[in-house]
């Protein structure tokens, strides 16, 4: 018999911070406790981009200190939802706007060759994670969006040779079994990994060629001296002739040029009940990751055993906690699943994404310090493509070249990293998307 829903004050406080990911995995190798003193590469930040940053370093035979403010995998590596796609948010059009026509299709391919970048790369160096190309059904809310929806993927399929297929409202349930949207397509192109495993895959690679990585030891200030720079932090200064920053959605005042051009945003998910192999087979008869054309974006896949359904998306306007967040994931969920209305879940969690004013990644330098970071949401794949890539430009290697090298990093006036206008906006969009839903019941 289904469990029922668990709505009191003691099953929320279990759930919440419990990382589905984390489950059955062991303790982490202990790290270095004082950091070198003298190292040719500092990387601050040891997430996806900085463990690839330093493991591009390191085989080229640079010594290579990383250190992180938090214990290993304590933030969004090991929190996503291990879904992999090309990263790029703007269009070519808006990017031709920005940049110019070539150099705007140059950043689409780039989207592209990152998805294929990291597949060979979990495959050439066998980290166990999980991973497999099932592609992702885009789900449109309204008949209104399936329209634009399945206009703008014919557009990118003359573009960009994209890959995929266009699911009616009445075939929709080969791909999701639910009534709740208007048909959607397929991008047979993205991913899916277990992030904690393949964070632990990069740790394991790292420490093969020589990084050493020092947690909970947070970089408190970095001054030039000579032709370097000295990085202070609570258990030595490290003098490193290169910094990376590589913080992502954690970046402090440590640069505040930086702090100015990332919004961090938190993202939150829960893990359901065990289902019923009968169940999960109805609502997901595929593997795919699900995305959906709301603002406010929901995205959610079957756990890679295919036991649970691992939902996320953004469901308050202000920053919150798990406790309050997995109540609210857990109705959106059953809107678009009736049929989870009987079941709980186990695991609630939440991590902290970095989006940029011009909604894409960034790459470059600053003052002499080298940075990654602004994915978007989407950083599994492009933190790790560009993480490897900045640490080729460190060495010389030409390979590192890509089109985001040292694009304009747009900040606003008044923003000094804190985001006070996101919760209106959330608000707004939330309040656009929920309308639009109730109007496109009308159709059903």
């Amino acid at each position: 018999m289904p469990k029922s829903v668990e709505t009191g004050e003691k099953s929320k406080k279990q759930a919440a911070g419990n990382v589905y990911w984390h489950e059955g995995l062991g303790a982490l190798a202990p790290t270095i406790e004082v950091p070198m003193n003298k190292v040719d590469v500092a990387v601050i930040g040891a997430g996806y981009t900085g463990l690839q940053v330093a493991i591009a370093t390191a085989r080229a035979g640079r010594l290579t200190q990383v250190i992180d403010m938090h214990e290993l995998g304590w933030g969004c590596s090991t929190r996503n939802g291990g879904q992999i796609s090309p990263s790029i948010k703007p269009s070519l059009s808006v990017l031709a706007r920005r940049h110019g026509a070539e150099k705007a299709s140059a950043i689409r391919k780039e989207g592209y060759r990152s998805l294929d970048w990291i597949g060979s790369f979990i495959t050439k160096e066998r980290i166990f994670c999980d991973y497999q190309r099932c592609g992702r059904f885009h789900a449109a809310h309204t008949p209104a969006h399936f329209d634009t929806l399945v206009s703008d993927t014919r557009k990118l399929a003359r573009e960009e040779g994209l890959n995929f297929e266009i699911i009616s409202r009445d075939t929709q349930h080969s791909e999701l079994g639910t009534d709740a949207y208007f048909g959607g397509v397929v991008l047979k192109q993205h991913a899916s990994l277990n992030p904690a495993k393949y964070y632990r895959g990069l740790l394991a690679l790292a420490s093969k060629v020589g990084v050493e990585i020092t947690d909970v030891c947070p970089a408190i200030n970095i001054t030039r001296e000579g032709r370097g720079f000295v990085v202070s932090t609570p258990k030595g200064d490290i003098w490193a002739e290169n910094v990376v920053i590589a913080t992502n959605g954690y970046s402090s005042g440590l640069v505040p040029w930086l702090q100015r051009r990332i919004i961090p945003i938190g993202t939150y998910m829960i893990a359901t009940d065990l289902l019923p192999k009968a169940l999960m087979d109805k609502l997901f008869p595929t593997d795919r990751v699900v995305s959906d054309t709301c603002k406010v974006v929901y995205y959610y896949r079957p756990s890679p055993d295919r036991s649970r359904i691992l939902f996320g998306g953004r469901v308050s306007a202000d920053e919150t906690d798990p406790a309050i967040s997995a109540p609210l994931l857990h109705r959106d969920m059953c809107r678009i699943f009736p049929e989870l209305a009987d079941y709980g879940y186990t695991h609630s969690w939440t991590g902290t994404v970095a989006f940029t004013f011009d909604t894409h990644a960034h790459i470059g330098q600053h003052n002499g310090l080298h940075y990654a970071l602004g994915y978007c949401g989407s950083g599994v794949g492009m933190a790790s493509y560009l993480g490897y890539r900045l640490g080729q430009q460190l060495v010389g290697d030409p390979k590192g070249a890509t089109a985001f090298d040292n694009l304009p990093f747009p900040a606003r006036p008044l923003y000094f990293g804190k985001p006070w206008f996101l919760p209106s906006i959330v608000r707004w969009y939330r309040f656009r998307d929920q309308w639009q839903i109730r109007r496109a019941a009308t159709y059903i």
